[in-house]
């Protein structure tokens, strides 16, 4: 018998290895061959003027949108001569007031005598799940007409500065407004959204040290429809407004931001912007700036110089030597295309067998605990009464211990697989390294697959040995038999669902 068992359990795990790997799509990302060369290690602005420092004082004001409001602060020179160059911030995903985001940006600019504005994102048509770039352009746009009419503005030289997920935005502004100045991408993904989310999470396990078999869930995940609806923004595009884009842009990445492709992404604005006849770009990498282009906490003090150098020296400044400069960035792998799972691109497919399989389980023992209960209390009364107690044979002898083995498994290994998954993920994204959680959660995670494996094969047996003898029965009556294929059937789809997500890959 532990031979038929053991045999029975490497084929059981061969053909959830096979299932696995023909259900979805593999994760193999192409290497960046083609790197971008810095052409000098000082990121100074040539042809930049003079500096210049003011006191700087701020204002608020309110901008009015289609059908509603926001409120912006302005930040701008006291006693600066003439009308100054104007920049209205785009927010990224992570921020959105004036009181926290864009501080030291605002404050520098308006202190080499020009004025920035930094207006409130717009929330009631901004969640998680709905969001929408060129409506979002517009309301930014709005901003951009209100600051062309304060009077210390010139309103032809009012350009835009967008960070991060404003990367997406600032081009559809360009293109719409034609009359803007400049333009300034600081973090800018570049790639469509659903890109720059698999090229990230790739990035981020690969510097946590995940193992080899975790990555298999990149396209699994990030190449889906999510479950509920929504998310359409994840498949924008922004090349089709770089290339109508004719505003001289600077391109500023740090060297220390894994969640973006910050090689590519500059070629693609050179690269786009170029088709338009625009060849009015600036290239800035800061040595050990994060996302947010910060060294240590603070904004890099050298990126600010070179900001507002920059944008207070057009036009001279916009093709200025050295066009390429600062640290030489590094992007080992490109930010491509996604492969969508061929059968479960749907989240909702996804997620629905998974709650339905283990209500199936919790229904099965549930059944069973309340079967139990009622027998208890019926041999408690014929015990009072003295009667012999009645004894339980709704399943076969031998069934039992390996069928809640197995839902109990199932539940566990599929509980276990969420919980290393978002463990992960939050040392991912916090650029940490723990490997007892993450090769160990993962051998653990992979261990109590197999062992849920050997409990299915054991049942299996023992229902086949009931079957042998004659006039034996696997479930006696409705209640034992649903509380024998119940959790069966859900922990059936389980083991296909942890096959999908990779327990059971064997270098398939």
């Amino acid at each position: 018998m532990p031979y038929r068992i053991i045999t029975r359990t490497v084929v059981g795990l061969l053909i959830l290895a096979i299932f696995g790997a023909v259900t979805g799509p593999q994760w193999d990302p192409i290497p960046l061959t083609d790197p971008l060369q810095v052409q000098s290690t000082d990121t100074a602005i040539g042809h930049a003027p003079a500096e210049q420092h003011y006191e700087v004082r701020t204002r608020i004001v309110t901008v009015q949108l289609d059908g509603g409001t926001v409120q912006a602060q302005i930040s701008e020179p006291i006693g600066a001569p003439g009308r100054r160059p104007g920049v209205v911030f785009v927010h990224g995903a992570g921020t959105g007031k004036f009181t926290v985001a864009f501080l030291a940006q605002a404050h520098a600019l308006a202190a080499a005598g020009i004025v920035a504005m930094v207006p409130n994102k717009r929330l009631e048509n901004y969640t998680t799940r709905y969001r929408n770039y060129v409506s979002m352009a517009g309301d930014y746009l709005r901003s951009v007409d209100l600051l062309r009419t304060q009077p210390d503005v010139d309103p032809t030289e009012v350009g835009v500065y967008g960070e991060s997920e404003g990367g997406w935005i600032t081009p559809v502004m360009a293109t719409e407004d034609p009359g803007l100045a400049f333009v300034v991408l600081v973090s800018a993904p570049i790639v469509p959204p659903r890109q720059q989310a698999a090229f990230a999470t790739d990035n981020y396990l690969r510097r946590t040290g995940v193992p080899s078999g975790v990555f298999r869930a990149i396209p699994r995940a990030v190449g889906i429809t999510p479950p509920g609806g929504g998310f359409d923004y994840v498949d924008f595009d922004v090349a089709p407004y770089l290339r109508a884009m004719r505003q001289p842009v600077l391109v500023v990445y740090g060297t220390a931001d894994a969640s973006m492709p910050i090689v590519q992404g500059a070629q693609k604005v050179i690269e786009d912007t170029a088709i338009a006849g625009n060849e009015d770009y600036t290239v800035r990498y800061y040595a050990g700036a994060n996302h947010g282009l910060r060294v240590d906490g603070a904004v890099s003090p050298v990126f600010l110089r070179d900001l507002t150098d920059w944008v207070s020296g057009l036009p001279a400044t916009a093709a200025a030597w050295p066009r390429i400069a600062g640290a030489q960035p590094v992007q080992t792998y490109e930010a491509g295309p996604v492969p969508v799972p061929r059968w479960l691109s749907d989240g909702d497919v996804i997620v629905g067998p998974v709650v339905g399989s283990v209500a199936l389980i919790l229904l099965g023992a549930t059944l069973e605990l309340v079967s139990a209960t009622t027998l208890r209390a019926a041999n408690s009364k014929r015990r009072r009464r003295g009667r012999p107690a009645l004894r339980s044979r709704r399943l076969a002898p031998g069934i039992a211990a390996p069928l809640a083995a197995v839902g109990i498994g199932t539940v566990a290994a599929m509980v276990a697989l969420v919980w290393y998954l978002v463990t992960v993920a939050k040392l991912a994204v916090s650029y940490e390294q723990d490997a007892w959680v993450v090769t160990g959660g993962w051998i653990a995670e992979r261990v109590l697959g197999i062992a849920v494996v050997v409990a299915v094969v054991v049942l299996l047996d023992r229902m086949q040995s009931v079957r042998r003898v004659p006039g034996a029965r696997l479930a006696r009556g409705t209640l034992a038999s649903l509380v024998l294929w119940l959790p069966l059937t859900g922990a059936a789809v389980l083991l296909g669902v942890l096959a999908y997500w990779g327990i059971y890959q064997l270098g398939i």
